[in-house]
């Protein structure tokens, strides 16, 4: 079976990953900032936070940013559940946006119809690795004093207006996820980028049990230069990332752009083979993108649900790990009990029945490669019955 998306890890990192085993730091050592540094000079902010996981950087960032009860944020529902369950966790709720047809990223010009009194914060998914409209995004959240936190977690290696996602040149942070299938790998784990001092601050503490042993930062009279002292200033959580999957993740940032190019090439040809053929839509990149392509989405022309499940059981069958990005957040039954309804974003619901992902990622074979385009012959056979 080819999977859909999988991670790269050649002799270089699995030597990197033993070189911490062997060392007397495994959890939180050297790597640990090392890869942080490493992770601003690529992106281009000033301050980087790494992370248990993707989900661990969302609740971080979300509490960070202040989200708490009665609050709103606005976001997209076609995304992974993490990204309104981490606003769940800090008590605020979730608006969802609808999405535009060809990216399946948020809407832009649907977002200031929907803040309210309580709206908080917007977070834009960039869903695929394709960048949103950042900077219209922007400036609807200063003309409305809102935080806008990306979810990038498809978007390392992307561009957004020649800047690298990440630089946060349009947001106050950036989430990233350093799961399997994304763009580089630590097993698990994520980071939040961002310019400003307050949020870094915020972060550091929260995946360390609210605990800091910053004497300047957090005064005890009488206590701050002593050296075995620490204090609790908040309800945190741990949130750690250790040495080994920071060994893991240093090794992999620098094979990221290579990484980058061979999804955008495969991608590149995706779309040569498939131009113009009459069965389903290829994604886009817009002018202003330089997309990371997590993700090579199509689009079913026909909306049948059960015709894409007929085709979907049929490439499982022959061999493609295909899969479905995603059902809209709010369709799920947990989400239906907080009084969401179908019909909501009605885009969004459109796009999901008739997405697709077919397998793509950095370390893919030129047989892998071939396997994908033959095996999609018969999906363009299927349908024209």
């Amino acid at each position: 079976m080819i999977p859909y998306s999988r991670q790269s890890i050649d002799k270089k990192d699995i030597a990197q990953v033993a070189r911490v085993l062997r060392s007397d730091l495994i959890t939180q050592g050297p790597a640990v900032q090392k890869l942080e540094k490493a992770l601003c000079r690529y992106a281009g902010s000033r301050y980087a936070v790494v992370l248990s996981s993707g989900t661990a950087a969302l609740h971080a960032a979300y509490t960070a940013a202040g989200f708490s009860k009665d609050d709103e944020v606005i976001t997209s529902p076609i995304t992974f559940l993490a990204t309104t369950n981490a606003a769940l966790y800090c008590g605020a709720k979730p608006v969802f946006v609808d999405v535009e047809k060809e990216t399946g990223n948020i809407n832009a010009d649907l977002i200031q119809e929907n803040i309210s009194k309580k709206t908080k914060g917007i977070v834009p998914v960039h869903f695929a690795g394709h960048s949103c409209d950042m900077e219209k995004i922007s400036r609807i959240a200063r003309k409305n004093k809102l935080i806008v936190i990306e979810d990038a977690a498809h978007a390392l290696g992307a561009q957004y207006k020649g800047k690298k996602i990440g630089c946060c040149r349009y947001s106050d942070m950036t989430v990233l996820s350093f799961h399997p299938v994304k763009s580089i790998t630590t097993g698990e784990g994520g980071a939040v980028l961002t310019n400003e001092k307050k949020y870094y601050e915020k972060l550091l503490m929260f995946r360390h049990h609210g605990v800091t042993r910053n004497g300047k930062l957090y005064k005890t009279k009488g206590m701050s230069n002593v050296p075995w002292y620490y204090e609790m200033q908040t309800l945190g959580y741990n949130y750690r990332l250790t040495d080994l999957q920071c060994a893991l993740g240093i090794s992999q940032l620098k094979k990221l752009n290579t990484f980058i190019q061979k999804r955008r090439n495969l991608a590149r040809q995706y779309s040569q083979v498939f131009r113009n053929n009459p069965f389903f839509d290829l994604p886009v990149e817009k002018n202003d993108a330089h997309s990371s392509w997590h993700l090579y989405s199509i689009r079913f022309k026909n909306k049948d649900i059960t015709m894409k499940k007929e085709i979907f059981n049929l490439l499982r069958k022959n061999g493609l790990g295909v899969q479905v990005h995603y059902i809209p957040v709010y369709l799920q039954p947990f989400y239906q009990q907080l009084g969401y309804q179908k019909g909501l974003c009605p885009m969004a619901e459109d796009f999901y029945a008739r997405e697709l992902s077919i397998p793509l990622f950095a370390s893919m074979t030129l047989s892998q490669k071939r396997k994908v385009l033959n095996i999609l012959s018969i999906l363009k056979k299927y349908i024209r019955r």
